[in-house]
């Protein structure tokens, strides 16, 4: 990826139904050069699709996240407990007291009532912070 494909996936990031022409001139290349760039990064895979990103209000399930303290020696040795749970979104290693923040995505308060009590029952798992999305403000995350 040169300079220009850099520039053509920071443009589709801030807009990603922009036209092609307005992309062009952003980063000043031709409508066609465009074109062929952003077909060459579907292909290559660069680019793996385009999404529609809804305010947390307008969303009919919940999001939440969950911070999680373990005890196993490693965090890798307890991410097979997340990666069977589909609601799962992400899952990252975190600094300070928690080990892990989870996040999911639930199509109900129950199903995420149902998903913290499957981690409570995790011997291995000796604290759970869960902080329900309320609002989103800023996401920049495409």
């Amino acid at each position: 990826m040169d300079k220009f494909d850099q520039a053509i996936i920071a443009q589709l990031k801030i807009n990603a139904r922009q036209s092609v022409s307005a992309i062009a001139d952003a980063v000043n290349l031709s409508r066609s050069a465009v074109t062929e760039r952003i077909k060459k990064l579907e292909r290559n895979g660069q680019i793996r699709g385009y999404q529609v990103l809804l305010s947390e209000s307008q969303k009919a399930g919940v999001s939440a996240y969950f911070e999680i303290q373990h005890q196993c020696a490693r965090c890798s040795n307890i991410v097979k407990v997340f990666q069977v749970i589909p609601e799962v979104l992400t899952c990252h290693g975190i600094t300070g007291d928690m080990d892990l923040l989870v996040f999911v995505q639930t199509d109900s308060m129950q199903r995420l009532h149902e998903i913290r009590e499957y981690l409570d029952a995790e011997p291995d798992i000796v604290k759970i912070k869960t902080h329900v999305v309320m609002s989103e403000w800023i996401n920049n995350l495409g």
